[in-house]
């Protein structure tokens, strides 16, 4: 039987709350604030390679009555890191993990890969959901996949995010590393801070390694280079809002074992056509990492979402 419980921890701004809930398959880390009888709900789903904390200064903009869940993808953060790591399998997660909070009426934001998981998660318990928010997801046309899928890389080892450096003195060295990089150099400063401070884990013989350890992160993109999200896309009926950043070249495939650019958009320029209720928010100003760059706006599109009727 699923389990929970919790953990008090200081948060650098607000209350966190640190929890972990065991499915049927992995144990998951989640991060919550507010009521559990809220009206107003929301649940946040990050980025490949990424963890829950990155949505720390969105959360910090949210209305002091909306209960914030974040979570830890399997294989990210504190979350276990435990295979496979497939679209169906994320998906799985955190629809058992919705059902057994008892989330609902919500006003969901995912970025990137959690994007195109909080797709596959509403078509699964539409009941459960209000509103979805799709920044700039990972999900692109029909015939992207199928060049994807021939053009991808066949080893881990070459695939260049397997090459990451793991192994960090503290977050305070990764964060002078990243604080000039672009496109980290972009974000906000206490974004970055964020994602540093809560993306390395101690280890017994003192150093500090990444949550989302290179090798799982790799497998992740190459595993999902298809998907049957377009299979669910026409029956989403929910109100679905795509943010996305500057469009991309599409018609330039990358070599394997190229490194991945992140300053423009993976999404499907039609994407938000593709659902019976979409809407297409267009924001070339920004990179991939819309969340890092401007969480005023993302905070400010969620809060909005409350008002408005689905």
């Amino acid at each position: 039987m699923p389990g929970f419980w919790r953990t008090e921890k200081p948060g650098i701004s607000m209350q966190l709350i640190e929890r972990r809930f065991t499915g049927k398959d992995v144990e998951l880390c989640y991060f919550e604030r507010g009521s559990t009888d809220a009206s107003r709900q929301i649940l946040l789903l990050h980025a490949t390679g990424f963890h829950a904390r990155c949505w720390d200064r969105v959360i910090e903009l949210m209305p002091d009555d909306v209960r914030v869940v974040a979570v830890d993808l399997r294989g990210h953060g504190r979350s276990e890191k435990k295979p496979p790591y497939i679209w169906s399998a994320f998906a799985e997660d955190i629809a058992e993990l919705v059902t057994s909070l008892g989330l609902k009426n919500l006003v969901s934001a995912g970025h990137s890969m959690g994007g195109h998981c909080l797709v596959q998660v509403a078509h699964r318990i539409p009941q459960a959901f209000q509103q979805l928010f799709l920044i700039d997801p990972v999900i692109m046309s029909p015939e992207q996949y199928a060049m994807r899928g021939q053009h991808s890389v066949q080893r881990l080892e070459d695939h260049p995010v397997s090459r990451r450096r793991a192994t960090w003195t503290g977050w305070e060295e990764m964060y002078a590393r990243f604080e000039s990089r672009h496109p980290y150099s972009l974000w906000q400063k206490r974004v970055l801070e964020d994602y540093c401070r809560y993306g390395v884990v101690l280890q017994n013989d003192g150093t500090w390694t990444l949550a989302c350890p290179p090798q799982v992160e790799a497998s992740i993109y190459m595993a999902n280079t298809s998907t049957d999200v377009h299979d669910r896309i026409a029956k989403v009926q929910l109100p679905v809002t795509v943010l996305r950043a500057k469009e991309r070249d599409f018609s330039k495939v990358p070599e394997p074992g190229t490194p991945m650019d992140f300053s423009a958009s993976p999404t499907w320029p039609d994407l938000a056509n593709a659902f019976p209720r979409g809407r297409d928010v267009y924001l070339p100003e920004l990179t991939h990492f819309i969340p890092m760059q401007a969480p005023k706006l993302v905070a400010d599109y969620l809060t909005a979402a409350f008002s408005t009727t689905s």
